[in-house]
């Protein structure tokens, strides 16, 4: 069961009130830019399509994937910044039943292959490929399969059986289509908790939650699925098994990828993949990172809020991401699609987009220095309710000071103490 969020945290968006026929005519001002997403493996499939043609002269364009994954889209979030609008309310059910949406979903699908098995293609059979132009070919197929994670995982959380199939379709070229599975019925269940392996604690560096999460993920898929299908009284080995259909699908990728580039290509298919992988494990030690959810009297966890979800609204990073930035109201309303998804007037707002966090997050002294104080600040200056990691604990305490509860009782000693001293007169 999806965690909800209350109807109150909702309404607090932050936008002015429009009139009735202002919000009857709303028409969404980024219909068509939306397909920058899709145009994003397009941008892939071209580069590597000039390098093949001309790989001395074109040889920068091999290395294009991390350029515009750490350098082109963060440079055009800064230039460009953010859009706070949203849609109104009532034109949420009209937006959501338009099928243009889920064409330009579905519409990076084709150029990921494309691309994905013309590298394959080029660092398999052309024996005389630099060693560079080999990684940075690795690293650009990576991004792409990567970012159809993204594809993958709005997909993931729509009913039909086809979605079902083109989500895992995204996923297979980087061996995570468990994701499909864990993502939907595992995070969005324990997000911003301890237990959940996909939400990072404050003090944890990405390269501790990265072993934590990639195996936590996977333990926590299996069991997902083992428990669907007892329910149904099916074994694990069944053919209705979701998890063995998506590594099925990856194998018979990897499989067709081998035959097209021969063995030296599986060096690149195994390092895509697993950079692949990475992209998505980062956004997803960016995207929770410190916030946790309070118990009640009974010991169970609130229901998501938006502050349990760091956001942005750079609005380059949101139209090539399905504005997976607007992370609140997608954990709010885990099945609205991407172009209604709205602005939380009161959520914690990250320093920059998610794709302007990335090489911060790689390097734990820059990310702490950029995220701790504001996890503080959040949660204004009480610890206990932040999600910190066990072994980081005492020294994170030691720095940012005493839980609220025992600076006031602190505070109320000093005060009776300060007035039982018997004042000294001022001349």
């Amino acid at each position: 069961m999806n965690a909800q969020v209350n109807a109150d945290a909702i309404a607090q968006t932050g936008q002015p009130e429009q009139t009735a026929a202002q919000k009857a005519n709303w028409k969404d001002p980024k219909r068509y830019l939306w397909l920058l997403s899709p145009a994003l493996p397009a941008i892939g499939l071209a580069a590597v399509s000039a390098y093949a043609i001309a790989p001395k002269k074109l040889r920068p364009l091999s290395w294009i994937g991390p350029v515009m994954i750490h350098g082109v889209i963060p440079a055009l979030d800064r230039a460009i910044g953010g859009d706070t609008s949203n849609p109104p309310e009532e034109v949420i059910a009209k937006l959501e039943n338009d099928k243009y949406y889920q064409a330009v979903v579905k519409a990076f699908i084709p150029a990921q292959y494309a691309t994905t098995f013309l590298a394959t293609w080029l660092v398999g059979r052309r024996k005389d490929m630099p060693l560079a132009d080999y990684l940075g070919l690795t690293l650009t197929v990576g991004a792409v399969n990567g970012i159809a994670i993204n594809t993958g995982h709005e997909l993931s959380h729509k009913h039909s059986k086809l979605d079902r199939f083109f989500s895992m379709l995204a996923l297979a070229p980087s061996g995570y289509t468990h994701f499909a599975v864990e993502h939907p019925y595992g995070h969005h269940k324990r997000v911003a908790t301890p237990e959940d392996p996909a939400s990072s604690r404050m003090g944890e560096s990405f390269w501790k939650f990265l072993p934590r999460t990639v195996i936590g993920g996977f333990k926590s898929a299996y069991e997902i699925e083992k428990r669907r299908l007892e329910r149904k009284g099916k074994s694990f080995w069944c053919l209705e098994n979701e998890l063995l259909q998506g590594w099925a699908m990856s194998a018979a990728v990897f499989g067709a990828a081998t035959v097209v580039g021969g063995p030296r290509a599986i060096p690149f298919l195994v390092g895509q993949a697993a950079y692949g992988a990475s992209l998505l494990e980062v956004i997803n030690y960016i995207e929770h990172y410190g916030l946790k959810r309070a118990k009640n009297a009974s010991g169970k966890y609130e229901r998501t809020q938006p502050e349990h979800s760091w956001n942005s609204n750079e609005i380059v990073s949101n139209l090539f991401l399905y504005q997976l930035q607007r992370h609140s109201d997608h954990h709010a309303h885990p099945t609205r699609s991407f172009q209604a998804l709205r602005h939380f007037e009161h959520a914690p707002q990250l320093p920059g987009g998610y794709a302007s966090m990335l090489l911060p997050a790689y390097f734990p002294s820059w990310w702490f220095g950029l995220m701790d104080q504001r996890v503080v600040d959040h949660y204004q200056g009480d610890l206990e309710r932040i999600n910190m990691d066990p072994e980081a604990r005492e020294a994170l305490m030691a720095r940012y000071g005493k839980p609220v509860g025992a600076a006031v009782a602190d505070s109320s000693t000093d005060n009776t103490e300060a007035a039982a001293e018997p004042q000294t007169a001022v001349a």
